[in-house]
């Protein structure tokens, strides 16, 4: 099914707005950069912004929900046969690919590391966004998998994976490594702990 006008246009009016913001947290900093500067940047209103984007610091995480929203999907559509630790493999795998297509593409992945490291109360909506993803994932998981009676292990296993995961994107991106290395030691993270075949 192809993407219609409209959607076409709501896509990349959310790409400009993703492109300005990038462009001028990296300017003039996350802090002195304000919503008005990006959507006058993007050459829309300030209401167009908030149409696509609650606040300015969910333009740092622009393309994590649909990502979430994604690996739930796949838990919940699991195949019959597909043990739990499988199936969160599988999902994290189309993560990572939905990273490197996106955020590793256009350098999302790079400034959000970075602001990570500079902006404190960035650094902890960003974890307390981290931690709302896992908790979807272990719920998803709890739901998909109702014999998989201890909730905790559920939760170690999602957090070992996405800890993981993101904790090697995030040393490999300050190293200075190119997009497709990010992806490799993102997948090297994940296939380290995944189940063994």
């Amino acid at each position: 099914m192809s993407e219609g006008l409209r959607e076409r246009k709501k896509r990349r009016t959310r790409e400009a707005l993703i492109a300005a913001a990038l462009e001028l947290f990296q300017r003039q900093g996350y802090d002195a950069t304000t919503v008005a500067q990006i959507a006058a940047a993007a050459d829309v209103s300030t209401r167009t912004f908030f149409l696509h984007f609650p606040a300015k610091e969910d333009v740092v995480l622009a393309n994590a929900e649909a990502r979430v929203a994604l690996a739930v999907r796949i838990i919940e559509s699991r195949r019959p046969e597909e043990a739990l630790p499988d199936v969160l493999a599988r999902a994290i795998e189309l993560m990572i690919a939905d990273v490197s297509g996106s955020d590793l593409a256009t350098g999302l992945a790079d400034v959000r590391v970075r602001l990570a490291l500079t902006v404190p109360e960035l650094r902890s909506w960003l974890m307390r966004r981290l931690l709302d993803a896992q908790e979807r994932l272990v719920e998803a998981l709890c739901r998909s998998y109702p014999e998989e009676h201890d909730v905790v292990a559920v939760a170690a296993l999602v957090g070992a994976m996405m800890g993981a995961v993101t904790s090697a994107a995030a040393y490999a991106l300050r190293r200075g490594d190119a997009p497709e290395q990010v992806e490799a030691a993102m997948r090297q993270a994940a296939a380290g702990l995944a189940p063994r075949r």
